[in-house]
């Protein structure tokens, strides 16, 4: 059976207190960090919302309901959203989403449309909002030079918002991921994130706007694409002594040019850049899982110089190992 909701029946059935008094309403906006547990009658999961700063929210969705659910929305304003699909499927009449893509929405009026969400499926989604005027600070007042792409993000309200669906990155997959697994609590959290939401702009913006037509590479054979894969795959398992370009190339019977090329086709990243957040994320979850020493994880994932290591890892998280692991320590120890 399918139960069909208007949107702002859907909020007040998985998050009653949305709905309830103004006074609770008021002191809940004060708040920078707040989760909604899901009404057991529907389903189970949560919402996080969490103001990274005024004007750019971020959003942490995970849900299972009992019944296919089907949502009916109005036009409204709209700004712009990354909305991130991570596990499942978000479908409407409009668009879908599946694991591993994302939607972009730039800002105007969001058309009326209907979602729907099946019954006994695992959903996880990362959704950013973001003011239309706060976008346009970050770039400075969007300079004559700015590319069309990115103007068309910005429309009034009286024209329909553009909209798009991505595949999400090896790059964004990664930044998703330190999104999702942030070890800071108040003002270092919200600095944290939105470090990591303008990176996942960056990211869009390489992905649709500085990747030219002529730099554009032609579509790969599926031969290709397993051939790049099991590039990818040949990466990981040496991870500690990790093959050259060339014999990469040679191990999955590929050529060095298009291995290069058909590579950050395939995974948005280069050869060399997959290798480095690869062994930046694993070395973290080492790290987090405290098993290992700072030296111990950075030779685990083929890096012996720890001063190098300790460089890499402050470049791609923002945060020495050793200070990360101390949190992580702190925050095992107080739950």
């Amino acid at each position: 059976m399918t139960v069909t909701l208007s949107q702002q029946d859907y909020w007040e059935l998985i998050c009653p207190e949305i709905s309830q008094t103004d006074d609770l309403e008021a002191s809940q906006s004060r708040e920078i960090d707040r989760t909604w547990q899901y009404c057991s009658a529907v389903g189970e999961g949560y919402y996080r919302e969490i103001q990274v700063r005024d004007g750019v929210e971020l959003a942490i969705a995970e849900d299972c309901f009992h019944e296919d659910l089907r949502i009916i929305t109005c036009d409204r304003e709209h700004p712009l959203e990354l909305n991130y699909t991570l596990i499942g499927t978000a479908a409407s009449n409009s668009n879908c989403a599946n694991a591993g893509q994302y939607l972009f929405c730039g800002s105007g009026m969001a058309p009326g449309e209907v979602l729907d969400i099946q019954a006994k499926q695992r959903n996880l989604k990362v959704i950013i909002h973001i003011d239309p005027s706060v976008f346009c600070q970050r770039m400075s007042g969007l300079p004559k030079q700015t590319p069309d792409e990115i103007r068309n993000w910005l429309r009034p309200i009286e024209q329909p918002y553009y909209s798009q669906i991505s595949r999400t990155t090896a790059a964004m997959q990664s930044t998703l991921q330190q999104i999702l697994q942030c070890p800071f609590q108040g003002l270092t959290q919200q600095m944290y994130l939105e470090g990591k939401v303008w990176e996942l702009i960056a990211l869009h913006l390489a992905q649709t706007v500085e990747i030219s037509p002529e730099r554009e590479t032609k579509l790969l054979k599926s031969a290709d694409i397993e051939q790049i894969h099991y590039a990818k795959e040949l990466l990981i398992a040496r991870l500690e002594n990790p093959p050259s370009l060339i014999e990469l190339a040679r191990l999955v019977g590929i050529n060095d040019c298009k291995l290069k090329v058909g590579f950050r086709q395939v995974f948005g990243t280069t050869v060399f850049g997959y290798l480095q957040d690869y062994r930046m994320e694993r070395s973290r979850q080492l790290l987090e899982s405290g098993d290992l020493s700072i030296t111990e994880a950075a030779k685990a994932v083929g890096l012996s110089n720890r001063s190098h290591f300790a460089i890499a890892f402050r470049k791609k998280f923002g945060v020495n190992p050793r200070d990360y692991r101390q949190s992580i320590m702190n925050r095992c120890s107080a739950s």
